[in-house]
């Protein structure tokens, strides 16, 4: 309870109503014009009904032609530049709402990518694309549908009101009689389709969320046979987005009818006193004809007042949340000045501890050094901090103690950018964008040339499987790469990662899922570029193994061992265990 009242309280926070505005700053004179459009629409739309008023009384009355002929004449051209200035108002709001949220959706985006990875592991996908696009489309509505708007209608209906008290007072009382009625209904209206709203916004998320997961997931889903154990969780999901919107379809069919017999009852009071003026010769039938047009432009604004207030209030509610993300600062700071360009690639854990979660520790006091240009193997059971290692090492998380070391020099001490740059990764799970192979290759850097990219792809021996494959370079791998095999998936990774001939390459299970073939296309590549660069190689297969300078055996967080594989077999420790295990399920394989 105390949670939906801090929203409801939050939804009309000003000061996030500041902020919104503050993405006008570059587009003040559009701002301004859509405002100054606002006060004259204000002005001119009492105009029509008191000429039509004079044409009534004065022309028709005293049966003056040529009067009537150009007043006619004057409120068509009154017409026609009233219909001119909304459009020019309309157009410009929206211009302003798109352009801001353009804007905004930018300053998102560019916020997401660089935030820290413990961001996305404890953040849904489905959520941040909620914000990026629903909500900060919600954001449009204000300026479109919102603030603007409302500020037009209000200078509309008191421009109104006014011209009506002026021409008669006390008819203008009766007409209005019926406000505490509308009052009322527009209250009613606004909070039943403000909780609507509100569940909408949760269930859109909830929606997002879970067909982005089960979307991407579906292989696991197919394979397990629970098609309609998560079709059910997600007719769940569904039913209560569509509960949300009846709620506020309900909203909408009552109050609209409410409104149109609160405007009869007022036309009724309109006809019944001012019957009764005009046979005491109170007012004039042009008054009364005037004062049916007025309240039918004083209804107009007052039916949607109350749906733009809440288009505004959720609106602001949406910026709260795309603010949350705009605020958070989960990013790693980049303050290190250094740039890697000539590394040389000499590694250092120094007491190195760890975790993803404090209260679970995953590495707990590294130490190693790696010179530059050596190799090393990193073996280990599941869960023994192999792929933390790499992670930390370019800066992906953040340690928790300890030193890291690149030639010397701490971690922090290089522009995170350029460090990056100057490490290659190639990770078990290989995600291809959608696009082709060589936009993959390249992460669509029109820098690159095409003869490059087929310079890599032949020294790893790939040149011929990608050459073969429709349209070659330029085969579309589909979304995640589901065009290739896993093994063509990783041999493109692979390129990728020596395409920008990193100081430093890891391979994390590079080879652990493909097949005889692909593996020797990639053992052949490693033996040739390694030499010359420091690379760590997380693997299960032997033969990775065995080439390696040095061996780091990993165990719960901690090096358990460290030799080559000669010294390691010798002294008989977990390494000779994994090693002996490993002969003896292929002489099993061979049986």
């Amino acid at each position: 309870m105390g949670t939906k009242k801090e929203i409801k309280k939050k939804s009309f926070d000003l000061g996030l109503l500041r902020r919104i505005f503050a993405f006008t700053g570059p587009y003040r004179n559009t701002l301004y014009l859509t405002m100054s459009l606002a006060v004259v629409l204000s002005v001119v739309s009492p105009l029509r009904p008191y000429l039509i008023k004079v044409s009534v009384d004065k022309y028709i009355g005293g049966n003056l032609l040529m009067g009537l002929v150009w007043i006619s004449v004057f409120q068509f051209g009154l017409l026609i530049v009233e219909s001119g200035l909304r459009f020019w108002f309309s157009y410009r709001a929206n211009w302003l709402g798109q352009t801001v949220v353009n804007d905004i959706r930018n300053s998102m985006f560019r916020k997401i990518l660089h935030q820290n990875l413990s961001f996305f592991d404890r953040t849904p996908i489905g959520t941040l694309t909620t914000r990026t696009i629903n909500d900060i489309e919600a954001i449009n509505d204000i300026f479109s549908e919102g603030i603007i708007s409302i500020v037009a209608d209000i200078l509309t209906i008191i421009a109104i009101i006014t011209v009506m008290l002026l021409t008669d007072w006390r008819l203008t009382l009766v007409c209005l009689a019926t406000f505490p009625l509308l009052i009322l209904a527009t209250w009613w209206f606004k909070e039943a389709v403000n909780k609507s709203f509100q569940r909408v916004r949760n269930a859109v998320s909830a929606l997002n969320a879970f067909a982005q997961e089960h979307l991407t997931g579906m292989y696991i889903v197919q394979a397990f046979a629970a098609e309609e154990r998560e079709l059910g969780k997600f007719t769940t999901i569904n039913k209560e987005h569509r509960d949300a919107n009846i709620k506020g379809i309900f909203a909408y069919s009552v109050f609209f009818p409410i409104v149109e017999i609160i405007l009869a009852m007022s036309m009724g009071l309109l006809v019944w006193y001012g019957a009764s003026r005009i046979l005491d010769f109170g007012v004039t039938p042009g008054v009364i004809i005037s004062f049916v047009l007025y309240l039918n432009l004083l209804f107009r604004p007052l039916r949607m007042m109350a749906d733009k207030f809440n288009v505004l209030q959720m609106g602001i509610v949406a910026g709260e949340r795309v603010f949350a993300v705009l605020d958070s600062d989960e990013h790693l700071p980049d303050n290190g000045t250094l740039k890697a360009d000539q590394l040389k690639g000499a590694i250092s854990f120094r007491d190195v501890h760890f975790s993803y979660k404090p209260e679970t520790p995953v590495l707990r006091g590294v130490n190693f050094s790696l010179d530059a240009g050596k190799t090393m193997a990193v073996v280990g059971s599941t869960g023994a901090g192999k792929t933390s290692l790499i992670s930390i090492l370019n800066r992906l998380y953040e340690i928790e103690s300890g030193d890291i070391l690149i030639d010397g020099q701490p971690l922090k001490a290089y522009d995170i950018y350029s460090l990056r740059s100057r490490i290659g990764i190639v990770l078990q799970d290989v995600f291809l964008f959608s696009g082709t192979i060589a936009d993959n290759i390249t992460l669509r850097n029109a820098e690159i040339p095409r003869e490059k990219v087929e310079e890599v792809a032949k020294m790893l021996g790939i040149h011929g499987f990608i050459s073969k494959l429709p349209g070659g370079y330029d085969f579309d791998v589909m979304e995640r790469g589901n065009t290739l095999s896993q093994g063509q998936r990783q041999l493109i990774s692979f390129a990728r990662a020596l395409l920008y001939n990193p100081a430093i390459l890891v391979l994390d299970e590079a080879t652990s899922s493909v097949d005889s073939e692909s593996e020797q296309l990639i053992q052949h590549a490693i033996d040739t570029l390694i030499k010359g660069r420091t690379s760590i190689v997380i693997a299960h297969r032997l033969s990775t193994i065995r080439k390696a300078d040095e061996i780091l055996v990993m165990d719960k967080g901690l090096v358990s061992e460290r030799g080559n594989h000669a010294a390691l077999i010798a002294a008989r420790g977990a390494y000779y265990e994994l090693y002996t295990a490993v002969e003896q399920m292929k002489a099993q394989e061979v049986l």
